[in-house]
């Protein structure tokens, strides 16, 4: 790995050493042009058996048809077509909710827990949305797979610098985005609705970690702030299953 390079920093990735391979997960910011570069780069030279992220399962085939861009990176689908792009392995996967399985876990969760009836309102809506984006997703991929139009479910985020910049730039610019993201979550508490969601999906994220890991080497890219988090979890799950 280019360590001389700003973007691509031990800030961002985790390494965890287990039985069947190597887990990297490497934190990005959504359409990030450091993040785009920092996936491409850690997947070509690490060129993992399995490629996991943070995606539902049922938005990956837009990604997949995002990814078949003659352009590098990709023009759609930020870090995440980039990542598929760059990856040489047919195994990727989408670790993130909503699946029936993390549904299960978030309505467990939820009763075990006992939490107030306005946060259970509140995981509900949150959940209502993100399904509701993750089947525009899967139609715009069936849709682009059909006719070779890709849709954009989403527009790009757009940041003071490009991948024309110099590395140092876009390191700076993506610092400077990190450190206004947590400025903002120490100065307006999160909502425990919000909470209780990325409590859950990191869960999930490590579980299914838990399970791709035995098919060799993995590169999973997550959300930059949840990075730590999802780490910690998977080394937990690890200690949990070791022989004893």
């Amino acid at each position: 790995m280019n360590h001389e390079d700003p973007r691509i920093t031990g800030a961002h990735v985790r390494s965890v050493e287990t039985s069947s391979g190597t887990v990297t997960l490497v934190g990005v910011v959504h359409d990030h042009p450091a993040s785009v570069f920092r996936v491409r780069t850690i997947i070509s030279e690490r060129d993992p058996d399995v490629l996991a992220l943070e995606l539902p399962p049922l938005s990956l085939p837009l990604f997949e048809r995002y990814a078949e861009d003659t352009r590098t990176p990709p023009v759609f689908g930020g870090e995440v077509s980039a990542a598929i792009q760059a990856a040489d392995t047919d195994r990727v996967e989408g670790i993130d909710g909503p699946t029936p399985h993390f549904l299960r876990r978030l309505l467990a969760t939820l009763y075990r827990e006992d939490d107030s009836l306005k946060t259970a309102l509140g995981v509900f809506r949150r959940m209502i949305s993100v399904t509701k984006t993750t089947i525009s997703c899967r139609f715009a991929g069936t849709f682009a797979s059909m006719t070779a139009i890709r849709l954009e479910v989403d527009s790009p985020a757009t940041y003071s610098t490009d991948r024309t910049d110099s590395p140092e730039r876009q390191a700076e610019n993506e610092g400077d985005q990190i450190a206004r993201a947590q400025a903002v979550m120490d100065a307006f508490e999160p909502s425990r609705a919000s909470c209780f969601s990325d409590e859950v999906r990191e869960s999930h994220m490590a579980d299914r970690l838990g399970r791709l890991r035995h098919d060799g080497d993995t590169v999973a890219v997550v959300g930059r702030h949840h990075l730590d988090r999802v780490a910690d979890l998977f080394r937990d799950r690890l200690r949990e299953t070791a022989p004893s």
